[in-house]
């Protein structure tokens, strides 16, 4: 897609006004008109409807996160926690940190609203980065019990765009922040120590005593 195309400018302004206001908060005929497109039926015209848009932006920035995540992984071959922690989870900060870029906050305000059908539209081929990040640090994860080490791993995940989020918007509203050297390996050093932590006797028999369940996924970037 070119970087001036008309469907890439509106991709860009439905990021932004859903990660401010929501996806009810945004009508295609408004994104039309803040995209600078004369033709209030625009959105409508490239892409259909709502969630059909909303899917167009997750494929948008996946691309281009996912051949980042790829490269790292070919060039640092990971082979413990923190390496795979940092492969999957640097490209998503380092988004964030794009100018303009709203789509951490776009995620986050998903995230919000618990809106996991998104994931269901996307293809195998988008979201196999993240199956792999979730199967290598599961492995690496065996002193965990499931529920919890798909919990912990998913609680990571989330965790990680929203810490994006918050810097995305202390950025775009010209406030300082952390180098963004610094609150990468902060970040990082937090988020492994969060998957690595010895789970509690009063956990495990807590996780005894309940029927087992299975820990729904968050929407991830």
């Amino acid at each position: 897609m070119p970087s001036s195309s008309v469907k890439e400018q509106i991709l860009l302004t439905a990021e932004r006004l859903f990660a401010e206001r929501g996806l009810d908060g945004a009508s295609l005929r408004q994104i039309s008109a803040a995209a600078g497109n004369g033709n209030n039926t625009a959105v409508q015209y490239h892409f259909g409807s709502k969630e059909r848009l909303v899917q167009a932006i997750f494929e948008y920035r996946l691309r281009g996160l996912n051949a980042r995540r790829d490269a790292l992984v070919a060039e640092r071959c990971p082979d413990d926690l923190r390496s795979w922690v940092e492969c999957h989870v640097v490209p998503v900060l380092e988004q964030g940190d794009q100018e303009g870029s709203r789509y951490l906050s776009f995620v986050a305000k998903l995230q919000q609203h618990g809106r996991r059908d998104v994931l269901g539209r996307l293809s195998p081929a988008l979201l196999a980065p993240t199956h792999r990040f979730r199967t290598r640090v599961g492995a690496l994860l065996p002193a965990v019990p499931e529920p919890l080490r798909t919990h912990r791993i998913a609680q990571a995940t989330a965790f990680s765009v929203h810490a994006g989020a918050e810097r995305e918007q202390s950025r775009a509203r010209d406030e300082r922040v952390l180098p963004f050297v610094v609150h990468v390996g902060d970040l990082l050093d937090g988020i492994v120590g969060f998957l690595e932590a010895p789970v509690s006797a009063a956990t495990l028999a807590a996780l005894a005593a309940t029927a087992p369940v299975e820990p729904a996924l968050p929407i991830h970037p």
